[in-house]
């Protein structure tokens, strides 16, 4: 294959991967939200506080089975109780707990969280109430659950350096059983721990379903974001082992496999059913937040529900469909004995810091290369970790993340100049000898194969290799998609600003009052949003095209001008991208430029020499 082909193919297989990157690891996040006013935070009701409970010497924890739900039937109970549901239910009491990493309230109504707002560069609310957020602790089989009511021991509780946790006690009953459900909240981290304590003070065994779900809407065409990343868009879980990603929200049971989607090898395989170890977990994300649940000891199972979608699949649901995560678990209590479990809810940035300190770094799919990683490729983590970490590390020395994705960059570009050289130098060469190479083929234009052993043996004469332009660029691939992975997974990056000038604000308010939405500062006051002038993506375009024609490249005149073609369409998938990325890729870009510009020194130098050299020839005639 001649060298101006393999260009060409190159560049193609480059757009496909990048393009590869985009579908198959980054599910699409939902657009720009337009400028919104904030919303008007619920204020919970004015409540009398419950009176404490009498201390009590708690009963010593009986052993206690733990049975599926397909075994419950088999299982010898006393005869239950009228459920508490079909009875009037309590007025329903709020809790808040204010942190400085979030805001909470907690319902008396099982518990769950009815508002949850991270105080994260910026506020983001990650309930929307009937669309999106946790149920608590609800009872009774899958069609007919419920929301257990309960008792608050406190109304409100705030957290800070002088009270790092806090607790919040919640008592109930379910089928006769007493339950006790305490959150423990933490001033420096986005996680709640969740103990649950069932207490069989009757006569007879008794036995209970419970689940903890979380809820979201299958679809969210047609509803505004208050913030990127807001609507999930992904199912990940970790469970035995067993990793899985799935973006079909409809169908959490299937997940990805090899260039296909799997359905789930469970009795229902459009869900997921899965007994739950210690450290097991499944999370609810998008690219930069998410919300997971990790079972902490035996007796608990993973599990997710749908709304099935009409047969009909043209026709419109008469209401939205709905699909939860969760936990859930199915105890038999002895008499007189007591069942207990815990697990840990996080639900906050998908920062990598925070992420593996529970366990949660996986929720971050970096993928695989040069296929997915479901096909065996190789873990992109392995390179976009460290990055990602490096990255973080130089935005707490230079304090700005454009900056920091700059630095990045020239390191990369520096690490690899040694091989950047080396290509270059084998292009041009190879350059040099085109005009024999096409001498030989027009040559020989009727024997193909003489025509590509003579061009070897030109090449093997003037010490050059075919792919020597080529190979040693290979290394370099993994490390700089790797970049472009850290900077597309940094949840760093929401709200980070690189040149945002607060002066401009009226100019961006008189641009937005001209029909522009997206326009809500000037000019890049967050990495992780479009550039709202465009005007990166443009610079990027410009970068690439003088990289192009700078690059030596051979052979047929059409050829080159396909590849110029590149740019363009660079040009236009980057406008959407985010403003992170954008820069990256321009810095590399400039630095290309700036690299090949040193290598064509020599030969500027030389063309200038002999050009003097005729003009003085010509003067002396």
């Amino acid at each position: 294959m001649s060298m101006e082909k393999r260009a060409v193919l190159a560049a193609v297989l480059m757009a496909v991967v990048f393009l590869a990157g985009q579908y198959l690891f980054f599910p699409p996040t939902s657009e720009t939200p337009p400028p919104t006013k904030p919303d008007t935070k619920q204020t919970p009701g004015s409540v009398e506080p419950s009176k404490p409970a009498a201390p009590t010497k708690p009963e010593p924890v009986t052993p206690a089975t733990t049975t599926r739900k397909n075994e419950l039937k088999s299982t010898s109970t006393a005869p239950q109780p009228t459920a508490r549901s079909e009875q009037a239910r309590p007025p329903q009491r709020l809790a808040t707990i204010v942190t400085p990493l979030y805001r909470a309230v907690v319902s008396s109504e099982g518990g769950k969280l009815q508002e949850l707002t991270l105080q994260y560069r910026g506020e983001k609310p990650m309930v929307i109430v009937g669309e999106l957020g946790p149920g608590g602790l609800v009872t009774g089989p899958a069609a007919h659950r419920a929301a257990v009511p309960m008792e608050l021991s406190a109304t409100d509780l705030k957290l800070g350096p002088d009270r790092p946790t806090g607790e919040l006690v919640l008592r109930g009953e379910i089928e006769g059983l007493r339950v006790t459900k305490t959150l423990t909240f933490h001033a420096d981290t986005y996680t709640i721990d969740t103990k649950i304590r069932l207490d069989n003070a009757g006569g007879s065994t008794r036995q209970a379903e419970l689940a903890f779900p979380w809820t979201t809407l299958q679809e969210w065409a047609g509803k505004t974001a208050k913030f990127l990343g807001q609507h999930p868009t992904t199912i990940t879980l970790s469970a035995g082992g067993e990793l899985r990603y799935t973006d079909d929200l409809a169908h959490p049971g299937w997940h990805y496999g090899c260039l296909s989607t799997l359905r789930g090898p469970t009795k229902n395989g459009d869900q997921i059913e899965k007994e739950a170890r210690p450290g097991d977990w499944i999370a609810l994300g998008s690219s930069w937040y998410t919300a997971a649940l990790i079972a902490q000891t035996p007796g608990l199972e993973i599990l997710t529900t749908s709304d099935p979608s009409p047969a009909d699949p043209k026709a419109k649901p008469p209401m939205p469909l709905h699909t939860a995560i969760g936990l859930r678990a199915s105890p038999t209590v002895p008499a007189g004995g007591s069942w207990e479990a815990a697990y840990v809810v996080y639900a906050g940035p998908k920062e990598y810091d925070h992420l593996h300190r529970v366990g949660l770094e996986e929720s971050i799919n970096f993928g695989g290369f040069p296929v997915p990683r479901e096909c065996g490729g190789l873990p992109m983590r392995w390179f976009a970790v460290p990055i990602l970490l490096f990255m973080n590390w130089l935005n707490a020395h230079v304090h700005n993340y454009g900056l920091a994705i700059i630095l990045l960059t020239v390191l990369s570009k520096a690490l690899f100049y040694p091989l950047t050289v080396w290509s270059m130098r084998s292009m041009k060469s190879m350059q040099s000898l085109q005009p024999q190479v096409n001498a030989l083929r027009s040559k020989y234009k009727s024997d193909p194969q003489r025509a590509q052993r003579e061009t070897m043996e030109l090449y093997r004469k003037h010490g050059v290799n075919p792919v020597g332009g080529c190979l040693p660029m290979l290394p370099q691939i993994p490390i700089f998609y790797a970049l472009y992975l850290a900077v597309a997974n940094s949840a760093e990056l929401q709200n980070a600003p690189f040149l945002c000038f607060d002066f401009l604000q009226p100019v961006a308010r008189a641009i937005r009052a001209m029909g522009a939405h997206w326009v809500e500062s000037l000019w890049i006051c967050n990495l992780a949003d479009i550039d709202p002038l465009y005007v990166l993506p443009l610079v990027m375009g410009v970068t690439m095209f003088v990289q192009q024609k700078m690059t030596p490249v051979s052979g047929d005149p059409a050829q080159a001008k396909v590849m110029l073609i590149m740019p363009v369409f660079f040009t236009i998938m980057f406008l959407n991208l985010p403003s992170g990325l954008v820069l990256y890729w321009t810095v590399s870009n400039i630095l290309q430029i700036s690299q090949q510009w040193w290598m064509n020194r020599p030969a500027a130098r030389a063309g200038a020499t002999s050009r003097g050299k005729e003009r003085l020839s010509g003067l002396s005639d």
